[in-house]
Protein backbone atom coordinates (compact mmCIF):
# COMPACT_ATOMS: atom_id res chain seq x y z
CA UNK A 1 0.00 0.00 0.00
CA UNK A 2 1.33 3.43 -0.90
CA UNK A 3 2.38 5.85 1.79
CA UNK A 4 -0.14 8.34 0.46
CA UNK A 5 -3.02 5.90 0.88
CA UNK A 6 -1.80 5.00 4.34
CA UNK A 7 -1.90 8.69 5.24
CA UNK A 8 -5.53 8.86 4.05
CA UNK A 9 -6.36 6.10 6.51
CA UNK A 10 -4.54 7.85 9.34
CA UNK A 11 -6.45 11.07 8.58
CA UNK A 12 -9.74 9.16 8.62
CA UNK A 13 -9.08 7.65 12.05
CA UNK A 14 -7.96 11.00 13.44
CA UNK A 15 -11.12 12.67 12.16
CA UNK A 16 -13.34 10.22 14.00
CA UNK A 17 -11.65 10.84 17.35
CA UNK A 18 -10.76 14.46 16.66
CA UNK A 19 -11.00 16.65 19.74
CA UNK A 20 -12.12 19.44 17.40
CA UNK A 21 -15.41 17.65 16.79
CA UNK A 22 -17.16 20.95 16.21
CA UNK A 23 -14.91 21.65 13.24
CA UNK A 24 -15.45 18.14 11.89
CA UNK A 25 -19.23 18.61 12.14
CA UNK A 26 -19.04 21.98 10.41
CA UNK A 27 -17.02 20.52 7.55
CA UNK A 28 -19.42 17.60 7.09
CA UNK A 29 -22.44 19.89 7.35
CA UNK A 30 -21.12 22.22 4.66
CA UNK A 31 -20.45 19.31 2.30
CA UNK A 32 -24.00 18.03 2.80
CA UNK A 33 -25.41 21.51 2.13
CA UNK A 34 -23.44 21.95 -1.10
CA UNK A 35 -24.32 18.43 -2.28
CA UNK A 36 -28.03 19.06 -1.64
CA UNK A 37 -27.85 22.46 -3.34
CA UNK A 38 -26.32 20.97 -6.47
CA UNK A 39 -28.18 17.67 -6.75
CA UNK A 40 -31.29 17.94 -4.62
CA UNK A 41 -32.14 16.75 -1.14
CA UNK A 42 -32.94 13.11 -1.93
CA UNK A 43 -29.84 10.98 -1.34
CA UNK A 44 -31.28 8.16 -3.45
CA UNK A 45 -30.71 10.22 -6.58
CA UNK A 46 -27.72 12.24 -5.38
CA UNK A 47 -24.45 10.32 -5.18
CA UNK A 48 -22.47 13.19 -3.64
CA UNK A 49 -25.11 13.65 -0.95
CA UNK A 50 -25.12 9.94 -0.10
CA UNK A 51 -21.35 10.04 0.43
CA UNK A 52 -21.58 13.24 2.48
CA UNK A 53 -24.24 11.76 4.76
CA UNK A 54 -22.18 8.58 5.16
CA UNK A 55 -19.14 10.61 6.22
CA UNK A 56 -21.25 12.62 8.66
CA UNK A 57 -22.57 9.44 10.27
CA UNK A 58 -19.04 8.08 10.63
CA UNK A 59 -18.19 11.00 12.92
CA UNK A 60 -21.50 10.54 14.78
CA UNK A 61 -23.11 13.74 13.57
CA UNK A 62 -26.66 14.00 15.02
CA UNK A 63 -29.50 13.16 12.62
CA UNK A 64 -31.21 16.52 13.11
CA UNK A 65 -28.01 18.34 12.14
CA UNK A 66 -27.78 16.26 8.95
CA UNK A 67 -31.42 17.09 8.17
CA UNK A 68 -30.84 20.81 8.74
CA UNK A 69 -27.80 20.77 6.47
CA UNK A 70 -29.86 19.19 3.69
CA UNK A 71 -32.61 21.76 4.14
CA UNK A 72 -30.11 24.61 3.92
CA UNK A 73 -28.97 23.18 0.62
CA UNK A 74 -32.48 22.90 -0.77
CA UNK A 75 -33.42 26.37 0.44
CA UNK A 76 -35.90 25.24 3.08
CA UNK A 77 -33.70 26.84 5.76
CA UNK A 78 -31.56 29.96 5.55
CA UNK A 79 -27.81 29.39 5.52
CA UNK A 80 -24.39 30.62 4.48
CA UNK A 81 -23.80 31.59 0.86
CA UNK A 82 -20.91 29.23 0.23
CA UNK A 83 -18.68 29.04 -2.82
CA UNK A 84 -16.46 26.14 -3.84
CA UNK A 85 -12.89 27.21 -4.64
CA UNK A 86 -9.94 24.95 -5.47
CA UNK A 87 -6.33 26.01 -4.84
CA UNK A 88 -3.26 24.31 -6.31
CA UNK A 89 0.39 24.50 -5.38
CA UNK A 90 3.57 22.74 -4.38
CA UNK A 91 4.86 21.66 -1.01
CA UNK A 92 8.30 20.61 0.26
CA UNK A 93 10.15 18.10 -1.96
CA UNK A 94 8.12 19.27 -4.97
CA UNK A 95 4.95 17.53 -3.78
CA UNK A 96 1.85 18.58 -5.76
CA UNK A 97 -1.03 19.75 -3.56
CA UNK A 98 -4.69 20.54 -4.28
CA UNK A 99 -6.96 22.14 -1.68
CA UNK A 100 -10.75 22.18 -1.96
CA UNK A 101 -12.46 24.88 0.07
CA UNK A 102 -15.97 26.09 0.83
CA UNK A 103 -16.00 29.77 1.66
CA UNK A 104 -18.25 32.77 2.14
CA UNK A 105 -15.28 35.11 1.60
CA UNK A 106 -12.93 34.22 -1.27
CA UNK A 107 -10.43 36.99 -0.43
CA UNK A 108 -10.04 35.80 3.16
CA UNK A 109 -9.62 32.18 2.11
CA UNK A 110 -7.13 32.96 -0.66
CA UNK A 111 -4.95 34.96 1.71
CA UNK A 112 -5.07 32.21 4.33
CA UNK A 113 -4.20 29.40 1.92
CA UNK A 114 -1.35 31.41 0.38
CA UNK A 115 0.06 32.09 3.85
CA UNK A 116 -0.13 28.42 4.85
CA UNK A 117 1.70 27.31 1.70
CA UNK A 118 4.43 29.90 2.25
CA UNK A 119 4.80 29.12 5.96
CA UNK A 120 4.91 25.39 5.20
CA UNK A 121 7.79 25.65 2.75
CA UNK A 122 5.68 25.54 -0.39
CA UNK A 123 4.07 27.94 -2.80
CA UNK A 124 0.63 28.56 -4.27
CA UNK A 125 0.46 28.09 -8.04
CA UNK A 126 -1.92 29.07 -10.83
CA UNK A 127 -5.19 27.22 -11.44
CA UNK A 128 -4.70 23.88 -13.24
CA UNK A 129 -0.97 23.86 -12.42
CA UNK A 130 -1.18 20.44 -10.78
CA UNK A 131 -4.78 19.37 -11.39
CA UNK A 132 -3.76 17.26 -14.38
CA UNK A 133 -1.69 15.09 -12.03
CA UNK A 134 -4.84 13.77 -10.31
CA UNK A 135 -7.94 11.83 -11.31
CA UNK A 136 -11.23 11.31 -9.51
CA UNK A 137 -11.36 7.82 -8.05
CA UNK A 138 -13.16 5.84 -5.41
CA UNK A 139 -10.62 4.41 -2.97
CA UNK A 140 -11.40 1.73 -0.41
CA UNK A 141 -8.94 0.48 2.18
CA UNK A 142 -9.93 -2.72 3.94
CA UNK A 143 -8.47 -5.22 6.39
CA UNK A 144 -9.24 -8.74 5.16
CA UNK A 145 -8.99 -10.17 8.67
CA UNK A 146 -9.70 -13.89 8.44
CA UNK A 147 -10.72 -13.65 4.79
CA UNK A 148 -8.29 -14.32 1.94
CA UNK A 149 -7.05 -10.90 0.74
CA UNK A 150 -6.79 -12.22 -2.83
CA UNK A 151 -10.46 -13.27 -2.74
CA UNK A 152 -11.39 -9.82 -1.45
CA UNK A 153 -9.52 -8.27 -4.33
CA UNK A 154 -11.16 -10.60 -6.85
CA UNK A 155 -14.63 -9.75 -5.52
CA UNK A 156 -13.80 -6.06 -5.87
CA UNK A 157 -12.62 -6.52 -9.47
CA UNK A 158 -15.76 -8.46 -10.36
CA UNK A 159 -17.87 -5.63 -8.88
CA UNK A 160 -16.14 -3.01 -11.02
CA UNK A 161 -12.84 -2.07 -9.37
CA UNK A 162 -10.02 -1.23 -11.76
CA UNK A 163 -7.04 -1.79 -9.44
CA UNK A 164 -6.31 -3.79 -6.29
CA UNK A 165 -3.14 -3.78 -4.19
CA UNK A 166 -2.60 -6.35 -1.43
CA UNK A 167 -0.10 -5.86 1.39
CA UNK A 168 -0.44 -8.61 3.98
CA UNK A 169 -4.03 -8.46 5.21
CA UNK A 170 -4.51 -4.89 3.93
CA UNK A 171 -6.30 -4.43 0.63
CA UNK A 172 -6.34 -1.13 -1.24
CA UNK A 173 -9.01 -0.93 -3.93
CA UNK A 174 -9.42 1.72 -6.61
CA UNK A 175 -12.63 2.08 -8.60
CA UNK A 176 -14.35 4.60 -10.87
CA UNK A 177 -16.91 6.74 -9.00
CA UNK A 178 -19.65 5.04 -11.03
CA UNK A 179 -18.93 1.62 -9.48
CA UNK A 180 -17.66 2.80 -6.08
CA UNK A 181 -20.80 1.91 -4.10
CA UNK A 182 -21.16 -1.49 -5.79
CA UNK A 183 -17.54 -2.36 -5.06
CA UNK A 184 -17.84 -1.24 -1.44
CA UNK A 185 -20.97 -3.36 -0.99
CA UNK A 186 -19.23 -6.40 -2.49
CA UNK A 187 -16.33 -6.08 -0.06
CA UNK A 188 -18.63 -5.53 2.93
CA UNK A 189 -20.63 -8.57 1.83
CA UNK A 190 -17.58 -10.72 2.59
CA UNK A 191 -17.61 -9.52 6.20
CA UNK A 192 -14.43 -7.52 5.66
CA UNK A 193 -13.74 -4.45 7.80
CA UNK A 194 -13.65 -1.23 5.77
CA UNK A 195 -11.01 1.11 7.22
CA UNK A 196 -11.65 3.99 4.84
CA UNK A 197 -13.84 4.54 1.79
CA UNK A 198 -14.09 7.78 -0.14
CA UNK A 199 -14.27 9.30 -3.58
CA UNK A 200 -11.12 11.37 -3.83
CA UNK A 201 -8.62 12.90 -6.22
CA UNK A 202 -6.00 10.19 -6.58
CA UNK A 203 -2.52 11.04 -7.90
CA UNK A 204 -1.61 9.46 -11.23
CA UNK A 205 2.04 9.41 -10.16
CA UNK A 206 3.62 9.95 -6.76
CA UNK A 207 6.70 11.76 -5.54
CA UNK A 208 8.96 9.77 -3.21
CA UNK A 209 9.65 11.74 -0.02
CA UNK A 210 12.47 10.75 2.32
CA UNK A 211 12.51 11.05 6.08
CA UNK A 212 14.36 14.37 5.91
CA UNK A 213 11.40 16.05 4.19
CA UNK A 214 8.52 13.90 5.50
CA UNK A 215 7.80 15.96 8.61
CA UNK A 216 7.68 19.20 6.61
CA UNK A 217 5.26 17.70 4.08
CA UNK A 218 2.94 16.36 6.80
CA UNK A 219 3.04 19.64 8.72
CA UNK A 220 1.84 21.46 5.59
CA UNK A 221 -0.94 18.89 5.13
CA UNK A 222 -2.02 19.29 8.75
CA UNK A 223 -2.00 23.09 8.66
CA UNK A 224 -4.10 23.17 5.48
CA UNK A 225 -6.60 20.64 6.83
CA UNK A 226 -7.03 22.62 10.05
CA UNK A 227 -8.12 25.77 8.19
CA UNK A 228 -11.83 26.34 8.79
CA UNK A 229 -12.60 26.86 5.09
CA UNK A 230 -10.80 23.74 3.86
CA UNK A 231 -12.84 20.67 2.98
CA UNK A 232 -10.24 18.35 1.44
CA UNK A 233 -6.51 18.30 0.79
CA UNK A 234 -4.98 16.07 -1.90
CA UNK A 235 -1.28 15.46 -2.50
CA UNK A 236 0.94 13.11 -4.47
CA UNK A 237 3.60 12.31 -1.88
CA UNK A 238 4.69 8.76 -1.17
CA UNK A 239 6.35 8.36 2.21
CA UNK A 240 7.51 4.86 3.28
CA UNK A 241 4.95 3.39 5.68
CA UNK A 242 7.35 2.98 8.60
CA UNK A 243 8.51 6.59 8.24
CA UNK A 244 4.93 7.83 7.82
CA UNK A 245 3.71 6.16 10.99
CA UNK A 246 6.65 7.41 13.00
CA UNK A 247 6.55 10.98 11.71
CA UNK A 248 2.75 11.41 11.68
CA UNK A 249 2.64 10.58 15.39
CA UNK A 250 4.89 13.57 16.02
CA UNK A 251 3.14 16.09 13.75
Amino acid sequence: MSGHSKWAGIKHKKAIVDAKRGQAFTRASREITIAAREGGGNPEGNFRLRLAIQKAREINMPTDRIKNAIQRGTGELAGEKLEEVRYEGYGPAGVAVMVDTLTDNRNRTSASIRHLFSKGGGNLAESNAVGWMFERKGVITANAGKADPEEVGLAAIEAGADDVQVDGSSVEISAPPSTFEKVKAAVEGLGVAIENAEVTMQPKQTVAVGEDKAAAVLRLMESLEEDDDVQQVYANFDIPTNVLERVSAQV
